[in-house]
Formats: structure tokens, C-alpha cells, sequence
């Protein structure tokens, strides 16, 4: 499925991942970005990206079908957030992203320590 806006999926039942998508949602001015919590199956299963990487990481779908995950997800969204773009290249600079990637997969791991959880209904 490609949708018209880019998709970001997230985990809508981790708390450091739900305050992340509130700050994108205020970000988001101008409503470019659609988000949906891995846990809307129905919703989520057009996407075809498998469930282990989707709880995993977010994952940001563009409408061309491109699917960028983790630090790579949140240097793409920058830079499709109206007053961000200037963040973007932050990890244009050599040796960032590889940093970002790190930092990421860390903080992923232990995102239900950080924020507490609540589900979704």
C-alpha cells in the first residue's frame, strides 16, 4: 500500500513513544505526517512491514513506498516537519547517523523504563 502523506508507525502502547509522536503531532502544523500505533493491525498490515521491526523501531512509510526505520525514520521525518528541515542536517554530518543509530537502538531497548506505558484502547 502506498498512502498519499507519510505514515509514521510507532509503538502506541510505550510512553516515550507516545510523547515522541505528540511532539511530532506539534511539529506538524500543517497535518503533512499520518501516525499510527504498530498495534492497529488492520491499519498496519497494508504497510507490509513485518511485526518484529515494527515493535522493534518506528518505521516512517513515504507515499513512494520507501520505508526508513529507527535514527534513518527520524532524519527523514525532520526534514518533512515545517520549521525541521534546518535539524535534518545534523545528520548529514559525517559519522551522525551511525551515532544516531546507536543512541536509537539503545534508548528502543529500554523505552518501557524510560516513560511509563499505558495501553491503547
Amino acid at each position: 500500500m502506498h498512502a498519499d502523506r507519510p505514515t509514521l508507525i510507532y509503538d502506541g502502547e510505550c510512553g516515550f513513544c507516545r510523547e515522541a509522536v505528540a511532539l511530532v503531532a506539534r511539529w506538524d502544523r500543517d497535518h503533512r505526517v499520518t501516525v499510527i500505533p504498530f498495534q492497529d493491525q488492520a491499519r498496519v498490515a497494508a504497510f507490509q512491514v513485518p511485526l518484529p521491526a515494527l515493535a522493534a523501531a518506528m518505521h516512517l512509510v513515504l507515499p513512494d513506498g520507501r520505508v526508513f526505520a529507527g535514527a534513518d525514520a527520524a532524519a527523514v521525518l525532520l526534514r518533512l516537519l515545517p520549521g525541521k528541515r534546518w535539524l535534518a542536517w545534523i545528520f548529514a554530518i559525517p559519522g551522525v547517523l551511525p551515532v544516531a543509530r546507536r543512541v536509537y537502538a539503545w534508548i528502543a531497548r529500554r523505552r518501557r523504563c524510560l516513560v511509563r506505558g499505558v495501553a491503547v484502547d
